[in-house]
């Protein structure tokens, strides 16, 4: 009930003091917060109220009543409802600006720690950058159509859109035909989302379907896949149930050139959505590293070796560890494709003691780490014993990395050097950053 009253508030004329963590404008209403999405700082606007809790209400602007300087048209027509991105509205430069002072402001007041010096930010294309995306799916009664795409904005339901900016080809011109698609299945209404991978010469997508495809759908599916030359695959169930129905074809791959890198991945593996800053964030990676040839480098949370093969090229020996026994298999796999000798890897839950493991009881040089969002926390100890002078962290969370740069640089011996943001994501709030820490000496 307090929620339908919150909605039934009359719009509201406030001024923006600031932007949330999230992109959001910050405004005040009587003692209580209000946060505003697509609105940005110094605008006045008029906000109509969508929810709320206790602590604060949230609101969309509805019309601008005094833009911001850093305003500009979104690119994509679908924006005001789309929830796949989330600051269109801002010039790109500032949401750079944005993304830094995200970071800064994370570092000091959770790690309550600053750089020696800043990096300038990492940038690649703005648009069409997109090669991983999981859309989702729903049959809609009433318009008796099938729409796929992003989430809205409230969460609640699926975009009505039929093309982006932001996803790779084909996957961008491939949001209607697949509306159409599903929608000439008979379990339409049973499939609940595509995820979609896109390697440098073919795109896969897989099928979430909660009932039996029978022979009819499944030939509508697999002409699909040839008038798209694309690769489909099912999953009834859990990741594990994921098959393929199209023949053929070689492993999606993808490459590092500067360093005559090929790496395959299936379709629903973990890699970096964005190609082009994947490979600028390697160059980073090894420029902060320093890489020597006599260097023994581990490489904590390695995935299929998206940096270790890469970086083997230059160095000594190299160590992945891994939580995902499936990545690591296709990392070895990887490694072999690339004749890579000096290469071993790991699968082992970095959120457990590995004091007695083998791999750790061997000599590092330097260390490298890109953790989920949860951070690194529990292996912190453990790579402050392995002696590294050199520690690289490689983050998509600024806050975990902040919690984890403090104990670094409070508990275990470490300073923090240098750090910057790097946009993988352009348009969201996302903060994907790197920081380079140094053991202290005497």
């Amino acid at each position: 009930m307090a929620r339908q009253r919150i909605r039934d508030r009359e719009p509201v004329e406030v001024v923006i003091e600031d932007l949330s963590h999230d992109g959001r404008g910050i405004a005040r209403v009587g003692k209580k917060v209000l946060f505003v999405n697509g609105a940005l700082p110094g605008e006045r606007v008029i906000a109509r109220y969508i929810g709320g809790t206790r602590q604060f209400d949230e609101a969309r602007a509805e019309i601008i009543l005094e833009p911001s300087p850093d305003r500009v048209e979104p690119k994509c027509e679908f924006y005001g409802v789309c929830n796949g991105c989330s600051m269109m509205h801002l010039a790109p430069e500032k949401q750079i600006a944005f993304k830094e002072n995200t970071l800064r402001q994370n570092l000091a007041k959770i790690g309550h720690v600053q750089p020696t010096q800043w990096l300038p930010a990492l940038t690649d294309a703005q648009w069409h950058y997109r090669r991983r995306a999981r859309l989702s799916v729903r049959y809609v009664k009433g318009k008796d159509r099938v729409l796929v795409g992003f989430r809205e904005k409230n969460g609640r339901y699926v975009a009505d859109m039929n093309h982006c900016h932001v996803l790779k080809p084909p996957l961008d011109q491939l949001i209607q035909p697949l509306s159409e698609l599903i929608g000439s299945l008979r379990i339409r209404q049973h499939i609940a989302q595509i995820e979609a991978s896109v390697g440098e010469e073919d795109t896969a997508l897989i099928f979430r379907h909660l009932k039996p495809v029978n022979e009819a759908d499944r030939e509508k599916l697999l002409a699909f896949a040839e008038k798209h030359r694309l690769r489909i695959f099912l999953q009834p169930k859990g990741p594990k149930t994921v098959h393929k129905i199209t023949a053929g074809g070689q492993p999606l791959f993808f490459t590092f050139p500067e360093d005559d890198i090929r790496l395959q991945f299936e379709p629903a593996d973990f890699i970096q959505v964005n190609e082009g800053m994947n490979r600028k964030m390697l160059q980073r990676v090894k420029a902060l590293l320093d890489v020597q040839p006599d260097d023994r480098i581990l490489d904590l949370f390695c995935g299929l070796g998206n940096f270790t093969l890469p970086l083997a090229r230059h160095a000594a020996t190299l160590t992945g560890v891994e939580g995902d026994e499936g990545l690591i298999q296709r990392a070895r796999i990887n490694a072999e494709i690339n004749g890579l000798t000096n290469v071993d890897f790991h699968a082992a839950d970095l959120r457990q003691d590995h004091s007695q493991s083998p791999w750790f009881k061997q000599d590092y040089s330097k260390v490298l780490i890109d953790p989920p969002r949860s951070g690194a926390w529990e292996v912190l100890p453990l790579i402050a014993r392995t002696g590294a002078e050199t520690l690289v962290y490689v983050s998509c969370h600024p806050a975990s990395l902040a919690r984890d740069a403090g104990r670094l640089v409070s508990e275990l011996g470490y300073e923090l050097v240098l750090a910057g943001v790097m946009d993988m994501f352009p348009h969201t709030s996302h903060v994907e950053s790197i920081a380079l820490f140094k053991r202290l000496t005497g």
